[in-house]
């Protein structure tokens, strides 16, 4: 799926040529989990599945369409944007955000074609978010840097989807750069590229899952009452992820409460051993994917008995470094990391054993770091 295909879909849907079309990826994290919305670090790449928008100003001035190859079509009237739980809530949130920076939104026509699985923690909804953001900058001549779109579309998750996300998804979306992982604060937004050549195993158990109907509200709550009672004994405290494990032992916070806060704490420094590996050798260290998992795991509870068959099993594999479990978890996606030979030859029986193991198709692939967010068509 292209550019091409999106102007093809935009022509046979809507009868006329679109005046701005976008695209963004998907992305895993390959290690900094349930950090983002705490202040620490994250490591994520782009991936080599993306969402495409075109759009167009509509003829008419009654009502705004938009159709999804994938979710159908949604109506409705830029002038009177209300959520209403549905996937289009994305692009009218974006719209919403757009104008409550002074901008007069037309009606519009639209399209969204896509090759990224959704509901599998590959944060399909920042790719939808960033390329709506980008193509209504381009219809409106709005020339704002990718960094200020990463914002808006975060904004859009969190206050009117309603997702109490941190920033990793949107500026992965947004910034990331073929052939870099990047290095992300999520306290201060500060970025930088870090060398990333390797070939990544990607693993959608496709067991689906929704930050709205999973525990990942609950966990963020978690994260921040154990950060209240944490600054009670250190005032200075900005972040969960600030603390050090030794910090939230002294503490002797109540279960669950410690358990989450260990992990962020100890997380978020597997990111800066990870960033100084792939510095210094250009490779991944496969142990401190497994710790990051069994801390998800045991610490975080955020893992499923099939991203625990999918570790498990791949730990098994000769030539196969490291495996975690990528995205926030309750189902979607592992990664794996090693020999490119050696991952490329573990698909087929790693498709059939989980086919046996829970009765379930998986959709295995390899992917390396790819680029982020662009205009693909249009004024800029």
């Amino acid at each position: 799926m292209n550019t091409d295909d999106a102007r093809q879909f935009f022509q046979e849907t809507i009868g006329a040529e679109p005046e701005s079309i976008a695209s963004a990826p998907g992305r895993v994290n390959l290690i900094g989990e349930h950090t983002d919305y705490n202040g620490g670090q994250v490591l994520p790449i782009a991936i080599d599945r993306r969402t495409w928008v075109a759009m167009r100003t509509a003829p008419s001035a009654g009502r705004s369409r938009i159709v999804s190859t994938e979710r159908g079509a949604a109506e409705f009237d830029v002038n009177a944007i209300a959520k209403t739980g549905q996937w289009s809530d994305y692009i009218t949130g974006v719209i919403a955000a757009f104008q409550s920076r002074g901008v007069r939104m037309p009606q519009i026509e639209a399209i969204v074609v896509s090759n990224l699985p959704t509901g599998s923690g590959l944060s399909s909804s920042a790719a939808l978010e960033m390329s709506t953001a980008i193509a209504i900058a381009a219809l409106v001549v709005q020339d704002l840097p990718l960094e200020e779109l990463a914002m808006i579309s975060w904004r859009v998750e969190t206050q009117f989807v309603g997702v109490s996300c941190g920033v990793m998804d949107q500026f992965a979306s947004a910034l990331c750069e073929r052939g870099r992982a990047l290095h992300l604060w999520c306290d201060s937004l500060k970025t930088q590229q870090v060398p990333m050549k390797e070939a990544v195993l990607i693993f959608d158990t496709n067991l689906p899952h929704s930050l709205r109907s999973s525990q990942f509200n609950e966990r963020q709550r978690e994260c921040q009452e154990a950060l209240g009672l944490l600054k009670q004994r250190n005032p200075q405290l900005q972040n969960l992820a600030a603390a050090t494990p030794d910090e939230v032992r002294a503490a002797h916070l109540t279960s669950p409460l410690e358990k989450r806060a260990l992990h962020v704490t100890a997380e978020t420094r597997r990111v800066e051993k990870l960033v100084a590996a792939l510095k210094k050798s250009g490779t991944m260290p496969g142990e401190l994917l497994y710790e990051s998992h069994e801390s998800l795991r045991s610490l975080y509870e955020c893992s499923t008995a099939e991203l625990d068959w999918f570790v498990d099993r791949a730990s098994k594999i000769d030539g196969v470094r490291g495996a975690r479990l990528t995205g926030a978890g309750w189902g979607g996606c592992a990664i794996a990391v090693g020999q490119l030979a050696a991952l490329e030859a573990a698909q087929p029986a790693l498709i059939s054993d989980y086919q046996k193991a829970f009765g379930r198709t998986p959709r295995v692939w390899l992917s390396h770091a790819e680029a982020g967010a662009r205009l693909e068509s249009g004024a800029r």
